[in-house]
């Protein structure tokens, strides 16, 4: 059962099913309620609630009846507050003994009872616990992880062929693909995950201040580690499979930078601030090798990432540019340059780096290109924020295609179309029937 799970968690649906339930009405939803949220924080940051009682003043015409109210308002009741009875006098009653209240003495018995309870309940199991939550020691559950499911995770993009019962097409290609959408490939092959910096006080690149958590569970991946990157960062990344040996965390998009948000902020601007950023970044040589000398002698590897290299996004998103230049980059593995030490008998020895401590390794350094695979093509929403959670404002078109166990035993792995190359056979169709755009689909009121 569990290797079903992980051979179709990823499988796209066979088709869209109806207008009503389709990704395309689906992420007009979306992204009509962000730019409401967006519109009611700004008219809050604003405070025009508080303008709304505000007037200008009264005409000179209105004035003589402004007056005569005036006269109405001062008068007001109290001229026949002499006419109502006063209210008679009542006893105040007194207690008796039995109803005198207790001591201080017992109170204080009482409340430290309650208190020695309310402790000794504490660790107890109710009924109503889940048996699948996570428990410390004494019966406590464990608090999920506030980076826990942070990520704006991409939605597959629905696509079909033939025609509706209409006779319009319908292949699932957004209607605004040209006009609407920011593309980003060659997205590597990775693990999801967030790179969160702390406040740290020290010298930047040598104290650890930067975390590496999951994207489902927000758990710590690797160890803190020292970067270069500001405190009060949050960025969306994608861990290299291979990052032992290059040392490369991809940065997709970001969150926060040095405690400034940018979740708010649309999909181009985004994209435009990480390249900026991460380009002003001072560059540290390569830490002590974190591989065993007796294991491994003649190969290094990085105890952890220390080169953040964004992934390329496009703006350029027409049917034209995406036959000739994406979709071929998407299947293209990219090459980024990383420096490692020199292997040489002159270099220092693990023994004399640890000693070091802090300092830089006195080793030569030399330049190697990292082969990195391609997994795929995300696509975004231009003018959607980022949200945390699965999105549809974000599509994800990946290299290859995923097949449960009972279909790779029926057709075999290789027959099945992957999703890229359904993509660039529906473009193709639409450049040849010249298509550019399709109706959009009709608003529908959401449901209450």
């Amino acid at each position: 059962m569990s290797q079903d799970r992980k051979a179709s968690f990823k499988l796209p649906p066979s088709s869209v099913r109806s207008r009503q339930t389709a990704q395309e009405l689906r992420r007009n939803r979306a992204l009509e309620e962000q730019k409401r949220r967006r519109a009611e924080r700004i008219d809050s940051a604003r405070q025009l609630d508080i303008f709304a009682d505000l007037s200008l003043g009264q005409d000179d015409d209105d004035a003589d009846e402004a007056d005569g109210m005036d006269n109405v308002v001062r008068e007001g009741i109290s001229q026949f507050a002499g006419m109502l009875p006063s209210p008679a006098p009542q006893p105040v009653p007194t207690p008796s003994e039995s109803e005198q209240p207790p001591a201080p003495e017992s109170n204080m018995q009482t409340q430290e009872k309650k208190r020695k309870n309310k402790r000794k309940g504490k660790g107890r199991a109710t009924p109503n616990d889940q048996g699948g939550q996570a428990k410390h020691k004494g019966g406590k559950t464990a608090k999920p992880s506030k980076w826990a499911d942070k990520c704006m995770y991409a939605e597959l993009l629905e696509m079909k062929d033939g025609l509706d019962a209409s006779g319009v097409l319908q292949d699932g290609i957004p209607t605004d693909m040209e006009t609407g959408w920011v593309a980003v490939t060659p997205v590597p092959v990775g693990k999801r995950c967030l790179a969160i910096t702390h406040q740290a006080s020290g010298v930047a690149g040598i104290v650890p201040n930067t975390t590496i958590r999951s994207r489902v569970l927000g758990k710590p991946l690797i160890k803190p580690f020292p970067s270069t990157l500001p405190p009060q960062t949050v960025l969306d990344c994608i861990l290299d499979d291979n990052w032992r040996e290059n040392g490369i965390l991809h940065v997709l998009d970001v969150i926060s930078w040095k405690g400034q948000d940018l979740a708010d902020c649309e999909t181009p601007f985004r994209f435009w601030w990480r390249d900026t950023r991460l380009s002003e970044l001072d560059s540290f040589p390569p830490p002590p090798n974190a591989a065993p000398s007796a294991s491994q002698p003649a190969k290094y590897q990085f105890p952890h990432p220390i080169t953040f290299v964004p992934i390329p996004y496009h703006t350029d998103t027409s049917l034209e540019h995406l036959l000739s230049t994406l979709i071929p980059r998407t299947r293209t593995t990219r090459t980024v340059p990383v420096t490692i030490p020199e292997n040489s008998p002159n270099s220092i020895s693990d023994e004399a780096a640890m000693e070091l401590d802090n300092a830089a390794p006195l080793v030569q350094l030399q330049t190697v290109q990292a082969q990195i695979p391609p997994d795929g093509m995300l696509l975004y929403v231009a003018q959607a924020s980022y949200e945390p959670g699965t999105s549809p404002l974000s599509t994800w078109i990946p290299l290859r295609a995923y097949q449960t166990r009972e279909e790779q035993e029926q057709s075999g792995p290789s027959i099945a179309e992957s999703p890229l190359d359904m993509f660039e056979r529906l473009v193709r169709r639409r450049l040849a029937l010249g298509v550019h755009s399709l109706p959009a689909v009709p608003e529908v009121e959401m449901e209450s």
